[in-house]
């Protein structure tokens, strides 16, 4: 059982997830969450069967208990093509290994909270990641009602993206998750805000090409109709290089 008294100064410690804490590993998962994991979760973490785990430790504790478990992360590698933030990721398609890791449980006693150990472990995370070549991004859910998870990801430069309605179903409620990315190894979302930007200027420098050449063309159709200017009578020359139409009062003005 996890002692609940923090030491006056902790020695936090960080390592793989082993076998031997398949009980207070079950235990704190349950406190912590609401969701209920399937014993068949717990033996493929401990025993790292296609999940990565970091586990954290406090040496100062006393006896056995120096190397408990008293925070942890679990994440799996995930095909980028076979994910549901394919849509999200701006990849090269021909290149079949690209992954990604999928966060699946974060958590840390109460106790040893506010201590900087949920960071450590996520920079255990995209790290991790980050050495992993193929990979292109961490991504995570959260449940829509958790504001200091959701905190949490966006000052550890998460990207919230998404916004999954019903997505959790937990004791006969739905409820709403946000989806977190935090890309790695180059990659990134289809658009960025830059790219995005780019592209409204460049899409309104062509609207505005379009409706320029519209004006000329029916400009030139009023030329061949009205070859004087109706209230100023002056000539109107009928080929112009250059040109700038502006009406004030009774006078016709070009360049």
């Amino acid at each position: 059982m996890v002692d609940l008294r923090v030491p006056y100064r902790p020695i936090i410690a960080y390592r793989p997830i082993r076998p031997s804490d398949f009980a207070i590993l079950e235990k704190i998962h349950g406190d912590l969450f609401p969701i209920r994991y399937e014993s068949e979760f717990f033996h493929n973490v401990v025993n790292g069967h296609d999940i990565v785990s970091w586990g954290a430790v406090d040496h100062s504790r006393p006896n056995e208990q120096s190397d408990e478990l008293i925070g942890f992360v679990t994440a799996r590698i995930v095909s980028a093509k076979d994910s549901e933030i394919e849509d999200l990721l701006s990849f090269d398609l021909s290149k079949t290994d690209q992954t990604l890791v999928y966060i699946l449980t974060l958590g840390v006693v109460e106790s040893y909270r506010n201590l900087g150990i949920a960071s450590s472990l996520i920079n255990e995370v995209t790290k991790y990641a980050s050495n992993v070549y193929t990979c292109r991004a961490v991504y995570l859910h959260v449940i829509s009602y958790n504001n200091p998870a959701i905190h949490f990801y966006k000052k550890m430069s998460f990207q919230c993206l998404r916004r999954l309605y019903n997505f959790y179903y937990i004791n006969g409620h739905h409820y709403d998750s946000f989806l977190f990315v935090y890309y790695v190894n180059g990659g990134r979302s289809p658009c960025s805000p830059l790219e995005l930007v780019t592209l409204f200027v460049t899409y309104a420098k062509s609207g505005f090409k379009s409706v320029a050449a519209k004006l000329w063309r029916n400009e030139e159709r009023k030329i061949s109709k009205w070859p004087k200017c109706k209230e100023s009578g002056c000539l109107l020359p009928t080929v112009q290089n250059k040109r700038s139409v502006t009406g004030e009062g009774s006078r016709c003005q070009f360049v």
